[in-house]
């Protein structure tokens, strides 16, 4: 049948292309050769429409929906409700399963119209040709296009099924305000899958896309109500509907129920974005091959995988994550409270260290989507948080020695290099344990300086640092002097090695990503690095405690709770740190501003009872989970 068609169609091709060539006198200077229309129509590209991806948190709640330019959810031809195939089928093209991708008497009619007036004013074009013309070509109204769009039509026609064309079709077609396709407004304008729309609503919306702007439901809905009623009146003359369901669907009230694209928790889905491409870095080879290539060609690779990230993120993924909604709206709510009214800044992080999942994230006061986030892309000196990991850790375990061990806090020089503790005072010898504690910075050089700069970054470049530099190694990265710091998630990540018996697992957000039939595309392998014996943990376990109990994070403390953790401040009180764990959970802050200023007169320890009240609803959800 569909080759005895194709012979119809060659024929009365034929005998509309001289109305064409008329046309094409007029744009000879424009116009393709027909040779090279006919090589370009057998060059069709593989139909790839694009669409939404999802996101969603622990509990399978749907987080963000992310698209590029179009706003699209894709629904398969087999999930299209037979209402809404009709309507357009009705109204668009009611010879749709008969024709080969051009309705030949259409065109014929259209030509002869608008060769009497000069200009296009007919276009018949079938859904086929629509489809085309949405995926391949311009809407510029010229005979150059509509022949193209022709050849191509029947190119379609030729390797996609009508079932297939029609599902384009659907999924295609514009909507007005940033939507396309039939799912997605059925879900923006009524707030509802297409499912589950009346008769009536159907055909309310399948009259928006023959002119989206003179429709608008939302400003015109006038003008929207009256094409529906002849859409009902095509699809009973069609024999659709019946002229009972023409009449109820005419008198049902049309409610509309506006919903935006959900968008929630920026701080964490903006950082999801940017771990998925890590996660396809590191799956399909790019990050090896940047690492490895200089120049331009490191920039063409970057380059590459940017436009790898945006075709994944085109085809409709669905990304599941560890995001705890309560922790996270907590952590959030906390942050733009604690620093109400100051100019001051913030990040936060909180992570399942049992799972190494990343439960919560703040990047910063009052934190909007793609915004600077500071939890991740914020590198600032760490001040003497960075004491056990790259101090005090390597030095027990290199040692062996124990926590009561003494150590001189007495002033310590190298060359010009002379630091004082914190409020300039020398204490002689104290124990390892007072000397971490009470964070003496005298002290904390001393044993730096026994174990070896180089043996101790060794520990150190374990846990990933991003930023670490070869000019780091040196005497004032005992006290966070690094070059180019660390941002709070990865201070946070590095001190979920405490909680690991001395192991060290990144933490992720990402749990997998999976196409739209469930099948896992990308997940992280996960790979353990052993930082030091677990007897050197257990001892770090003990000095940390201390902190709370009788050093420098005393403000920090929580009645009947073992929480452990080091503070940390940069010189001029420019950076203040907290990285604090309990059995369960390890939660970081940091406190600053963007430009790099002095934060006294914030008050005593804000980055303390910063840290205490995302604490405490740690504690509340550790007795849930309990419960």
């Amino acid at each position: 049948m569909r080759t005895a068609m194709g012979y119809l169609f060659i024929a009365g091709f034929m005998v509309v292309f001289s109305f064409f060539l008329l046309g094409l006198l007029e744009e000879e200077k424009e116009a393709k050769s027909l040779e090279a229309m006919l090589e370009e129509e057998a060059a069709i590209d593989e139909v790839s429409i694009p669409r939404n991806s999802y996101m969603y948190d622990k509990n399978g709640g749907l987080i963000t929906e992310l698209s590029a330019e179009t706003d699209r959810r894709y629904i398969p031809f087999e999930d299209i409700p037979h209402y809404v195939k009709q309507a357009f089928l009705s109204t668009e093209d009611q010879h749709f399963f008969e024709h080969e991708g051009v309705d030949i008497a259409a065109v014929g009619r259209a030509l002869a119209v608008n060769t009497k007036t000069g200009t296009i004013e007919e276009g018949a074009s079938t859904i086929t040709q629509q489809v085309v013309r949405n995926l391949y070509l311009s809407h510029e109204q010229s005979y150059n296009r509509k022949l193209s769009e022709v050849l191509y039509s029947y190119q379609m026609e030729k390797e996609y099924s009508k079932e297939d064309i029609l599902e384009f079709y659907i999924n295609s077609i514009y909507f007005q305000n940033g939507i396309y396709g039939f799912e997605t407004a059925s879900r923006r304008y009524f707030g509802k899958s297409s499912r589950e729309l009346s008769l009536a609503d159907i055909a309310f919306l399948a009259a928006i896309p023959a002119n989206p702007e003179h429709y608008n439901p939302l400003t015109k809905k006038e003008n929207t109500k009256l094409r529906q009623e002849w859409i009902l009146e095509k699809m009973k003359e069609t024999g659709a509907i019946s002229e009972k369901e023409k009449k109820e669907a005419k008198q049902q009230p049309i409610s509309l129920s506006y919903r935006e694209k959900k968008e929630a928790y920026p701080d964490y889905s903006v950082y999801v974005e940017e771990e998925l491409k890590q996660l396809i870095a590191s799956k399909e080879g790019y990050q090896s091959r940047i690492n490895k290539a200089e120049g331009g060609e490191k920039e063409e690779l970057k380059e590459a995988l940017n436009q790898r990230v945006q075709d994944v993120l085109e085809s409709g993924i669905h990304i599941e994550t560890s995001l705890d909604p309560v922790l996270q709206e907590h952590v959030t709510s906390t942050m733009n409270q604690e620093l109400k009214g100051t100019d001051v800044q913030g990040a936060a992080v909180v992570i399942d260290h049992a799972t190494h999942r990343i439960a919560a994230m703040s990047g910063g006061r009052n934190y909007r989507k793609y915004d600077f986030n500071r939890a991740f892309q914020a590198f600032r000196q760490p001040g003497s948080a960075i004491k056990p990991l790259l101090v005090f850790g390597p030095y027990l375990d290199t040692t062996r020695t124990g926590r009561k061990t003494q150590v001189s806090s007495d002033p310590y020089c190298h060359n010009t290099y002379c630091p004082k503790n914190a409020g300039g005072g020398f204490h002689g010898y104290v124990s390892l344990e007072t000397a971490f504690a009470q964070s003496y910075n005298t002290a904390a050089l001393r044993l730096f300086e026994q174990t070896g700069i180089e043996v101790s970054f060794s520990y150190l470049e374990k846990i990933g640092l991003s930023k670490l530099q070869s000019s780091d190694h040196q005497l004032a990265a005992a006290l966070g002097g690094l070059s180019q710091g660390v941002s709070p998630l990865e201070l946070t990540r590095g001190y979920t090695v405490f909680s690991n018996q001395g192991s060290y697992t990144p933490s992720r957000a990402i749990r997998k990503v999976t196409d739209g039939n469930g099948h896992v595309l990308y997940a992280w392998s996960s790979k353990s690095r052993q930082l030091w014996e677990e007897e050197t943990n257990q001892k770090l376990r003990h000095m940390m405690r201390r902190v709370m109990t009788e050093g420098t994070g005393r403000a920090a403390a929580i009645e009947s709770e073992e929480w452990r953790g080091k503070t940390g401040t940069t010189n001029s009180y420019r950076d203040l740190w907290f990285v604090g764990y309990n059995q369960r959970y390890t939660a970081g802050v940091w406190l600053g501003k963007d430009q790099p200023a002095s934060l006294q007169g914030l008050g005593p320890s804000p980055h303390l009872q910063l840290w205490k009240q995302i604490a405490l609803r740690l504690k509340a959800e550790n007795e849930d989970e309990s419960y």
